[in-house]
């Protein structure tokens, strides 16, 4: 979750969203942002409904095209022209790469990677940038990165996977990119225990967890 003194924006929507948001202090919400299609980062969708009913409004959902065919296959009911009642509704907007896009108070700034063979997103809003789902980057892209405050990136585990940066890629990675604060994410079980790992970690680079917050 993104948020500012008036707009609150969640990245990607998983199965766990109804847990992550009923233990949080968010009751409201200005729009999801997706980074790719896969179901781990869009089955939580239905989830939203508590918070489109309250707000008698479609949620607006921001999405590339391709990810945008994948959604209206996976919920058709809520894209359908006769919607039965109670069913989520969505407003989906297009994102373009190359091209930044806002919502409420914040600049959107799209950064391309590769998760295996097909793309998936990344963003950047203002000091921080969030990358998840990333197995490589052409340096045009990193580039985007230059300047942030914070990183956020994944790492999936310790021995290398196709589509994931391992947790030595990721540490390459956001040295590169020369973040002075960088937390890593999507991280599996077979990472090991979270203190073990953080403390051999580089100056600067930590696992994050669950409702971890920071302020940038």
């Amino acid at each position: 979750m993104v948020s500012t003194d008036s707009t609150s924006v969640l990245i990607d929507c998983g199965p766990d969203f109804r847990q992550q948001i009923l233990r949080s202090e968010h009751r409201s919400l200005n729009a999801v942002v997706l980074t790719h299609e896969h179901m781990d980062h869009v089955s939580g969708l239905d989830d939203l409904r508590p918070l489109i009913f309250s707000s008698r409004a479609a949620m607006p959902l921001w999405a590339s095209e391709r990810v945008e065919r994948r959604l209206r296959e996976q919920f058709a009911y809520a894209f359908s022209s006769e919607r039965y009642p109670g069913a989520p509704e969505f407003e989906v907007n297009r994102i373009h790469h190359g091209s930044t896009f806002s919502i409420g108070d914040q600049s959107w700034i799209p950064i391309l990677g590769m998760h295996g063979t097909f793309p998936t997103l990344g963003f950047r809003v203002g000091p921080l940038v969030y990358l998840t789902d990333l197995s490589g980057m052409d340096e045009s892209e990193r580039l985007k990165i230059s300047g942030a405050e914070v990183l956020v990136v994944n790492a999936l585990r310790k021995t290398p996977h196709s589509s994931h940066f391992s947790l030595d890629e990721a540490i390459e990675f956001a040295q590169l990119t020369k973040v002075p604060r960088v937390y890593l994410t999507h991280i599996s079980h077979q990472m090991g225990l979270h203190d073990q790992v953080d403390a051999t970690l580089p100056d600067g680079i930590h696992l994050a967890y669950d409702g971890l917050r920071l302020e940038v």
